[in-house]
């Protein structure tokens, strides 16, 4: 069964994820994804929230810049949620915007091989191994965590360009595609990676189209209509089985900016789209 998902994107303030994170349960959605852009929300501390609001609800983050964190930072949180919500979190790394990584001091030469370095490393201690390694970014001397996951963490890598799609493919457990990514593309990443996430641009709504327009425009996609799912629940779920063909294990609506009514497009999501996705 392909799996469905919500993006709660962080154009919407921190106080807002409760009441869609409820609606998210309630209505039986899989999976709900957060974002951790600059400088807007934290992904671990809106994750453990949303988990923690929520009883069956898988919650994914996607993406967390590696150049911002010490990987045995990172695996200390990583750890806390699994060990406190266990299965329900997926941990997507990635380079991070470059021009933001600047402004905080975190740009590194070689983003393919900190995160290489970081994504391995973070296997390990997640897997509950003691961990030495000498880098080029990620040192680590003899650290082992306390209370790794008592389950098998899911770590999947966000990847746009070619060199990083490749690398997510060999070190990943899964490869988060962003929306605008097409079915074709899908399908090319197929055979090489475990798992596929995609986002998905999504409207509903009288003015969808509108607001889709709006969207790409912003994104400078106004060239990838075809990559959208706009309408009512037959039409997006009409493009939702166009990704899951083409590959996708699960395909996540990610609303526009201005969705009016996220909690509504996360019930409609949950309960009309699903109805009609195998």
């Amino acid at each position: 069964m392909t799996t469905l998902g919500v993006v709660f994107r962080p154009q919407n303030p921190p106080e807002r994820l409760r009441s869609v994170a409820r609606a998210a349960d309630e209505a039986g959605l899989e999976e709900l994804w957060l974002w951790e852009d600059c400088f807007r929300e934290s992904g671990i501390a809106s994750a453990a929230a949303a988990l923690a609001w929520t009883d069956r609800l898988t919650v994914g983050i996607g993406l967390l810049p590696v150049p911002f964190r010490n990987v045995a930072v990172l695996g200390m949180e990583a750890a806390t949620l699994h060990r406190l919500f266990p299965g329900r979190t997926i941990l997507t790394l990635g380079h991070g915007v470059q021009d933001w990584m600047g402004q905080v001091g975190a740009r590194v030469g070689s983003p393919l091989t900190l995160l290489r370095e970081h994504i391995e490393a973070l296997r390990a201690l997640l897997a509950g191994e003691t961990v030495s390694t000498s880098g080029r970014y990620v040192k680590l001397d003899k650290v082992k965590l306390d209370y790794p996951p008592a389950v098998t963490a899911r770590i999947y890598a966000g990847a746009t360009g070619t060199k990083t799609r490749a690398l997510a493919c060999e070190v990943a457990d899964g490869i988060l595609l962003t929306a605008g990514t097409s079915p074709e593309e899908v399908a090319a990443a197929r055979p090489a990676a475990r798992a596929i996430t995609v986002y998905v641009h999504a409207a509903t709504g009288p003015d969808a189209e509108k607001r889709m327009a709006r969207e790409l425009e912003f994104w400078g996609e106004s060239d990838r209509a075809h990559t959208t799912a706009v309408g009512g629940a037959a039409d997006i779920a009409s493009m939702v089985n166009r990704y899951a063909d083409a590959g996708a294990d699960a395909v996540i609506l990610q609303p526009t900016a201005d969705e009016p009514d996220i909690e509504g497009f996360t019930r409609f999501t949950a309960q009309d789209v699903r109805a009609l996705v195998p």
